[in-house]
Order: C-alpha cells, then structure tokens, then sequence
C-alpha cells in the first residue's frame, strides 16, 4: 500500500473523480453513510480554503497505482490530528472502496499524526471503530421508497404526532397566508437571513454562535455556491403569505441529504415552521435521487418526531505511542465526558438547557440582535 499525502488544493482532478466515484457506488455495497456530503472531497476543499492544515491522504495499490481510499484531516505543527470540520461535520472517516483493510495506526504514521481525533465516525470503519469512545445515535428520514412510504413508516412510528405535524401547515397557511417553498433557493440574501436567524437563536439559547466566526460563514458561503454533477450546497426555504418563515442550509449529494444549519422566525414559532419545512424538505428529495435525509446526532425534539430509524456514529481518538497523543486526549477527555453526561441524562440535560437560556436571555438584554 502506497500512502501520497497532499494539501486538498494539490489533490489532482483525476483523484478527485476517483473520490467521487468510490462514494457514489458505496450504497450499492452496503455502505450508505460513505454518501455522505461531509466525506465528499468538495466539502475537504471548501475547509482547506478557509482553515490551514488539511490534508488529504491518498491511499493506493502501489506506486502510481489507482486510488482506493482517501484520508481527509486537519492537523496541527505538533502532529494532532482532527476530523475534518470536526465541530462541524456530521461524517466522518476514510472513503474506501469495498473491503478495503487498513491500519489505524500506520495511517497515522504516514500523515505525521501522534493522535487523530473524531466525533461522528461512520459506521463500518472497523480499524477506527476499536478506538471509539463511545457510540451515539444519528436519526434519519428514509425518502428512497418515495414520499408516501416515508409518511406510512412516520405513521407506524406515530399515528396521531404524524397527523399533528401534517395539520401544522395548515394551521400556518391559515394564520399567515398562503404556503410556498422553495427546495433548492439560489438567492444569496436568503442565506444571509437564515444565518441572521440562527446566530439570534444561539444567543437566544445561550449557545456559542457559530456564525460569529468569520471563517464558519465563509465556509457557508463556499458551500452555498458549490455546484457540480454529485454536490451542492442546498438552501430550502418555507414562504407564509410571501414572507420566509423557516430556513435551512444542508449539503447533498447524490444520495443524501445531510441536515445542517436550520432555523426560523421566532415570531411563528407556535406553528412549528421548522417541522413544517422539514416535512417539505423531506418531500422534495423524495422527488429526486436521494435515499435520505441525516438529521444529525443530537437530541432534539423535533428530529424524534420526524426519525423514520436511526444509525450510529462514534467518538473516540485513534492514538500512537506519542506524548503529544498523551497529552491531547488527557486535555479533551474530561470535556467531552463531561457534556456526554449532561446530554445522555434528561435530568440534567433538562436543567442545563435552562441555565443556557436564562444566560441568553441576559446576553440578548444586554447586545440586542442587529
């Protein structure tokens, strides 16, 4: 096995093709999750152009030979290694062709890596999967069969919460005007709307806004007006009498549809737009190639009521005989046990939502939103 290990920006159109190719054929081998846009090399690059140390690893037969798998991660001077987007990506993990086999470890040694850190590994990446932490699960919305087979499995899970949801657009087209949506909106004003909404959000729940980082909006922005043949950066946005009311900004590729960046206008929030957007979502990629909407791990109320099934992705750090791995994992590993805790209990989850919302309130009283 010959290991090449480049910059993205240097990765060949020629290997980019190849990347492409080996996940549009991984459902076909039963490995679905490889699909995903975050494993895609369009969302590698978009990274590469807005943060520094990524780097893509080429895995081939021999020298010169075809690519058979690709290793995207960032990494820092001293050798720590992380996810891609860790933070931010919902996937994560070597794209491969099947039954590819690799070690963990020599992997790393070959990037320069004392420690490789991820939080959404996909399943099936069993040379990583030893190192996992922990495993978590990743709600989904089947849409392959077509919409109507999706709403029947919605039923079967919640006959009368399924009868709610479908009667919410209702409800808003009534209080509101008449319902419009757009599956895939190209204007750049909307995506500024939506990310004015969802910064309002996570200072309104006492959660670090995301868009407050100049590089995360960059970052959104590339992917916004990312378009080829298997990718896009795709904005959908629910309309009440004219006016927006819910948004969201997901990636997609041939095959899925990965939920990301969601949120609507507080002042319809008892219509629950954003569970009627998603069931229009949901709708919409039914119509076109995609098997799937992935909702991300996370709890949320809303992604219960809408799951058709679950899948799983792992924490964890793949580690070699190094200090700075030592070092690394000592630092991050009471963080992270310490907020899996707080979300795996409802007792204290419960309460720790409210303290967050208490602080947003007193952050937005004192920095109104612009």
């Amino acid at each position: 096995m010959d290991i090449d290990v480049c910059r993205a920006q240097e990765l060949t159109a020629a290997d980019r093709t190849a990347w492409t190719t080996l996940q549009s054929k991984a459902p076909l081998h039963g490995m679905p999750q490889m699909a995903n846009p975050f494993l895609a090399p369009e969302f590698a690059l978009a990274v590469g152009q807005c943060r520094s140390g990524v780097r893509i690893a080429v895995l081939r037969d021999g020298p010169g030979g075809e690519p058979a798998a690709f290793f995207p991660y960032q990494r820092t001077p001293a050798g720590v290694g992380r996810a891609i987007g860790l933070g931010l990506s919902d996937c994560q993990g070597l794209v491969h062709e099947a039954g590819f086999r690799w070690d963990a470890q020599a992997l790393l040694a070959a990037c320069g890596l004392a420690v490789w850190e991820f939080d959404h590994l996909a399943e099936g990446q069993q040379p990583f999967e030893r190192f996992a932490t922990a495993s978590f699960p990743s709600p989904v919305i089947d849409v392959a069969d077509g919409w109507e087979a999706c709403v029947a499995r919605m039923r079967e899970r919640s006959p009368k919460g399924t009868r709610v949801r479908l009667a919410k657009e209702r409800r808003l087209g009534r209080a509101a005007g008449e319902i419009s949506y757009v599956h895939d909106e190209r204007d750049p004003a909307m995506l500024r709307t939506l990310m004015a909404w969802k910064s309002a959000q996570y200072r309104r729940t006492g959660r670090s806004d995301r868009f407050a980082h100049p590089w995360i909006t960059r970052l959104v922005e590339q992917l916004f007006h990312t378009r080829t043949d298997s990718f896009n950066g795709q904005l959908s946005v629910l309309y009440a009498g004219g006016r927006p009311v819910a948004a969201h900004f997901g990636l997609r590729t041939d095959h899925v549809l990965s939920c990301w960046f969601p949120a609507y206008d507080p002042a319809f929030a008892k219509y629950s737009p954003g569970v009627v957007l998603h069931m229009r979502m949901a709708q919409g990629a039914a119509d076109g190639s995609v098997s799937y909407l992935d909702l991300g791990r996370g709890r949320g109320e809303y992604k219960d009521s809408l799951k058709t099934r679950e899948m799983s992705v792992s924490e964890g750090w793949v580690t070699r005989r190094h200090p700075v791995a030592v070092a690394h994992r000592a630092l991050r590993a009471p963080v992270r046990a310490l907020r899996n805790s707080v979300v795996s209990r409802p007792e204290l989850y419960g309460s720790a939502d409210r303290l967050l919302k208490r602080v947003g309130r007193l952050r937005t009283a004192v920095r109104p939103n612009p």
